[in-house]
């Protein structure tokens, strides 16, 4: 290639090519460009693949590259890099192999017309051999990348598919990605690889930033072999692959950590696997499997509808059924009255429904139900068959319960107030009975204050049934705040660091938002209570915790160092609270819904925060 600008000390220089006004003459270059860079050893190579990096992240839906080589060009660079080890540790060519495998996953995400043009450029082999750890583990999040991404397509599905590694490489990375992070890299900070630390921060950060962002990568390179298996999972032909109970037992813990927010993690995985019936029979048989989902469906974050197809799909199986119903039924009754979650429509009434059908079809031997299971099932439906009743009852009979469900609430702040924990919540559960189920404010105190007295009396799971039917009557869903702090101080009694976690964030979240000024946080400050909480919760629930307890641990600069190896004592948190009990009742008596406004009360107030406190629930 002819040198296009006499100031320019690069023969060929790609971004002097790039400047060229012919467009014709522009385009004979750049082709011309993407033929000969890989056979060339210059110095200086790494600029144009950082320069062609950072176009296709702009730009990823636009062609021109496309139709002149940059596919070809970037799988041989990556060969030569695999092939050739003197060039790849020469001047600044170890980055190379890392920006070309980028740019193939970028101009592959979006268009299926890209994707197949990179198929038959022969990117795929390249890939693979990244996907090995033929290099390093960033090479392998930007491989498994790519791979997800040309996986996700029908036309390109099978070239993959006929590399019969692909998966069973994706499957050791999920379980491994976060070991291999840690012990590569975030553990010895006197080891990273320089090139490592500048991919991670672009060479604007120290040991601290480094270290986040290798959780963030961790985060990423399990996510994205989670989604490449979720490819292959929806051929029934790969379950057989990928049901084995070494990997599904641990997929309710892929969860990303904090840095995930966008992935369906391993919980989108077993919702995959739960859609085939070739699917539901090794997860209904893996311990721990439906407890973990029943967690997740109870919980507040945007998996919360995949977890509840899963147990849906598996109480609507009979092979299934009989195998989780006794562990499902629990938090299914609880999420009863969730009318809707984001676009899932009338969620609540399909649950109802499954739950019908289960005991209507229940026989005897393996699927008959345990009495406990009918009992809820039974309760449940009496509660929808007494909306039913309550819809054709006068106004004033309605009223007339409605006041009496107050007094008896009265009675029980009282007896709360008085330390008789037990006693008031036997008087929470006497005004639930008497409260109209149209009172969807007045019930959602009701079973948070007595959730309170369960965290009390040491009963968390009681805690965490009543927060969750609290969350989920309440408008909008999942955001009443109190029952957010009782449910996550009863999962950490469990040792449920997660859950916990992700609940006291909803919390803090929720006083930030309130206009309330005794519920707002003053000055954004988060309470004191809260921070220790959370604090506690993100050393135990920390992305490399078990890579940590594995490897010995280590001690590293800034508050990373305290994640791991002891724990503070936090057990003051664990009587914070915060209550409607103990003002004078009428506050708690909240508006019913919008088209109900005949039941609002003049009276009332907002629910009130007080610094929590034994006395005060």
């Amino acid at each position: 290639m002819d040198k296009v600008s006499s100031d320019c000390p690069y023969p060929g220089c790609f971004f002097c090519v790039m400047k060229e006004g012919n467009p014709s003459k522009r385009r004979a270059s750049i082709l011309k460009f993407f033929r000969e860079l890989p056979s060339q050893d210059d110095d200086g190579q790494v600029l144009p693949i950082s320069g062609l990096w950072n176009t296709a992240m702009a730009h990823p839906n636009d062609q021109e590259f496309i139709d002149l080589g940059i596919f070809e060009c970037m799988a041989a660079l990556i060969w030569k890099g695999l092939k050739n080890r003197r060039w790849l540790a020469h001047d600044q060519n170890i980055y190379i192999p890392y920006y070309a495998a980028h740019i193939i996953g970028s101009y592959t995400m979006n268009m299926e017309e890209f994707a197949d043009s990179a198929v038959h450029a022969g990117v795929i082999p390249p890939l693979v051999e990244l996907l090995r750890g033929r290099l390093t583990w960033v090479e392998q999040r930007v491989a498994v990348r790519a791979l997800g991404h040309l996986a996700t397509y029908s036309s390109t599905f099978p070239a993959l598919a006929s590399h019969g590694e692909i998966l069973e490489l994706s499957i050791q990375l999920a379980m491994s990605s976060l070991e291999i992070v840690y012990s590569h890299f975030y553990q010895y900070v006197d080891r990273r690889l320089s090139y490592h630390c500048d991919l991670l921060t672009r060479g604007m950060g120290g040991v601290e930033m480094e270290s986040r962002k290798a959780e963030e990568w961790a985060s990423q390179l399990q996510c994205w072999s989670l989604q490449l298996i979720n490819c292959f999972a929806f051929k029934p032909e790969f379950l057989s692959t990928i049901c084995k109970p070494e990997f599904l037992i641990k997929l309710p813990g892929m969860w990303g950590g904090l840095v995930n927010e966008n992935s369906p993690a391993g919980i989108g995985l077993l919702r995959t696997i739960c859609h085939h019936k070739l699917g539901r029979g090794p997860v209904a048989s893996c311990t721990g499997i439906i407890e973990a989902l029943c967690n997740i469906a109870r919980s507040s974050d945007d998996w919360q509808y995949m977890a509840i197809d899963c147990l849906l799909w598996l109480l609507q199986d009979p092979s299934t059924c009989h195998k989780v119903i006794d562990k499902a039924v629990p938090a299914l009754v609880d999420l009863a009255e969730i009318s809707a979650l984001g676009d899932h429509k009338k969620l609540g009434d399909t649950i109802v429904s499954v739950l019908q059908e289960c005991i209507q079809s229940q026989g005897n031997g393996r699927n008959s139900l345990s009495n406990r299971t009918k009992e809820q099932i039974e309760e449940l439906l009496n509660s929808r068959q007494r909306l039913k009743w309550e819809k054709s009852m006068p106004k004033e009979d309605l009223h007339i319960k409605q006041a009496a469900a107050l007094v008896v609430k009265l009675e029980g702040n009282s007896l709360f107030s008085s330390g008789n924990i037990s006693g008031a919540a036997s008087k929470y559960s006497e005004a639930l009975a008497l409260c109209p189920m149209r009172s969807k404010k007045e019930r959602v105190v009701l079973y948070s204050n007595r959730a309170q007295c369960y965290l009390l009396l040491q009963q968390p799971l009681f805690a965490i049934s009543d927060a969750t039917r609290a969350l989920c009557l309440h408008n909008p869903l999942n955001r009443h705040a109190k029952s957010l702090w009782r449910r996550a101080q009863a999962y950490d009694m469990l040792g449920l660091a997660k859950e916990s976690l992700l609940d006291a964030i909803l919390f803090i979240n929720e006083c930030s938002q309130s206009n309330d000024p005794d519920l707002s946080l003053r000055q954004n400050k988060v309470p004191d209570y809260a921070e220790r909480l959370v604090k506690k919760q993100m050393r135990a629930a920390w992305l490399f915790r078990e890579a940590a307890i594995k490897h010995g641990g280590v001690h590293c600069e800034g508050d990373a160092g305290d994640i791991y190896g002891r724990e503070t004592d936090d057990s003051e948190w664990e009587t914070a609270s915060e209550s409607d009990i103990g003002n004078d009742g009428r506050d708690e008596m909240g508006d019913d819904d919008d088209d109900d406004s005949e039941w609002k009360n003049e009276d009332e107030r907002k629910d009130k925060y007080d610094k929590p406190s034994i006395k005060e629930p």
